[in-house]
């Protein structure tokens, strides 16, 4: 449930941030009757958001009666999940800089063209946060109980975000996105390797991988799937007491360098040399 909560919380804000600027560069432009337009993007993209993952889970429950067909495409759905995880946690990282304006100026052009370009803009802007959004839980909640727990945790998460974003647009609120972003990046990060563990599982119950019974260890003894705290890692990052050798190859495989990657600090970029003073001045004045 606390994966699922992540997952809603994270992904929730980045379509937050997104939709609160897009209604701030509106409010700031004296455009507020195209406001509703945005709106109805935002609110076509959460619709297609929840149909897809609806369609997921009626493909496989419904749709694909063999168990193996099934195993088969929980397994593609988990490795699409992994990927699109990993690129989005490092484009936010490049690109949350940039992102601010390259809306302000895809809503300007949308501006110039009429209404429904403003709804489409809105739309395709909030869409691939929901997509990714439906994608990726679908792959995280795999082989856990249907109590609607993990949905709840989900709604919880956006509902926070959706919270956080008001608090920022509205007050004087600030917190450090930046330092947000890592630390939810990185446990995502864990979360996809988890995800990854469980497409190899799958892919090796539906017999396209082999070594289903070849166990890399087995700690039953120690950590009991039952206790809270077994839960807490199965359910989070699919950390199991008996665990195949090609499923812990997968988890090490992506997990640990990937993470190593993520969490390595940006190189500086260096300072340009100092010009001389009467070179400085005389390339400044045409500017003022």
């Amino acid at each position: 449930m606390f994966a699922t909560y992540l997952i809603g919380l994270r992904e929730g804000l980045e379509a937050t941030l997104v939709v609160s600027i897009l209604v701030a560069f509106l409010v700031k432009s004296q455009r507020k009757d195209r406001l509703i337009q945005v709106w109805v993007g935002v609110a076509l993209a959460v619709a297609l958001s929840v149909l897809f993952g609806w369609l997921l889970t009626y493909t496989s429950t419904t749709l694909l009666a063999n168990y193996k067909d099934r195993e088969l495409f929980e397994a593609i759905t988990s490795l699409a999940a992994v990927v699109f995880v990993t690129w989005m946690i490092f484009w936010m990282r490049r690109a949350a800089r940039s992102i601010a304006g390259e809306l302000r100026t895809r809503m300007t052009d949308a501006l110039a063209v009429g209404s429904i370009a403003v709804a489409v803009m809105a739309f395709l802007a909030v869409v691939r946060e929901g997509l990714e959004t439906a994608l990726i839980f679908y792959s995280a909640v795999q082989g856990v109980s249907t109590d609607g727990g993990p949905l709840y945790s989900l709604i919880g998460g956006v509902a926070t975000a959706i919270v956080i974003g008001i608090l920022l647009y509205g007050t004087a609120v600030r917190i450090n996105l930046g330092k947000f972003f890592t630390w939810t990046g990185a446990l995502l990060i864990l979360v996809a390797a988890g995800i990854l563990k469980y497409a190899v599982h799958d892919f090796q119950e539906s017999g396209v991988l082999p070594g289903l019974n070849s166990l890399a260890f087995d700690i039953s003894g120690t950590l009991d799937p039952g206790s809270w705290y077994g839960s807490l890692l199965a359910g989070m990052f699919n950390i199991t007491p008996a665990p195949t050798v090609l499923e812990t190859i997968a988890w090490a495989a992506y997990g640990i360098p990937v993470l190593a990657i993520f969490l390595k600090p940006a190189k500086s970029k260096p300072k340009p040399a100092t010009a001389p003073t009467e070179t400085t001045t005389s390339a400044s004045a045409p500017q003022a």
